[in-house]
């Protein structure tokens, strides 16, 4: 996947950004190879532009933070939603589950509490190896709220090729959750015309 977007964003003669990229939207063929589908929201972004300024298109949760809000559109929305993905592969869940206990139920703000707690290992699917399989902090720098503060899809590559995330230091994240709640830090909330639904943000600053 990582080697699929960073050749669209950065080896391609053009920039293609996806813009909806999740799990549902990344196949597997015969030798469980992983392909990317679905990109009738792919959109250009010229070799001019730092980003587009356009109306949100894509699934809420997996969209960062100034797409959804700001509609600031940049290869980086894919390095945020690809952050995303992992954080789904590594726990074996879905972004939301409304079955689990408040504190858990949102994927990625409950990856930064075990993530500050150093206890990260919580989050990762018992099915798995943790000494084989040790992307989190990955997905932390991938999910990052300031754009220049997430790696692009080429640094991801070489970073799960080497494991070694060291020189990327994360700090808390912007949530956008699709589903919106109360919570005690300032948080504020706006709607989509395309799915009508509620973003629920809240924002930590960083350390």
């Amino acid at each position: 996947m990582a080697r699929g977007l960073g050749y669209l964003h950065q080896e391609f003669h053009v920039c293609i950004i996806h813009r909806d990229i999740k799990s549902s939207n990344v196949l597997l063929d015969d030798e469980f190879q992983p392909k990317i589908a679905d990109f009738g929201l792919a959109r250009l972004l010229p070799d001019d532009h730092s980003h587009l300024s356009t109306k949100f298109a894509g699934t809420l949760g997996y969209t960062a933070p100034e797409y959804a809000i700001h509609g600031q559109l940049s290869e980086k929305v894919d390095t945020y939603s690809f952050g995303v993905v992992i954080w789904e592969i590594l726990s074996g869940r879905k972004l939301n589950d409304a079955r689990l206990d408040p504190d858990s139920q949102y994927l990625l703000e409950w990856a930064w509490k075990l993530y500050e707690n150093n206890n990260l290992i919580e989050l990762v699917d018992k099915s798995l190896d943790p000494e084989e399989y040790n992307p989190e902090e990955i997905a932390l720098l991938c999910t990052q709220s300031a754009v220049a503060s997430r790696p692009t899809m080429s640094e991801v590559v070489v970073l799960l090729l080497t494991k070694n995330s060291s020189e990327f230091q994360p700090t808390r994240p912007t949530f956008v959750d699709a589903i919106s709640r109360v919570r005690g830090e300032t948080s504020s909330s706006s709607s989509s015309s395309a799915s009508k639904a509620t973003i629920s943000i809240t924002q930590y600053s960083a350390r």
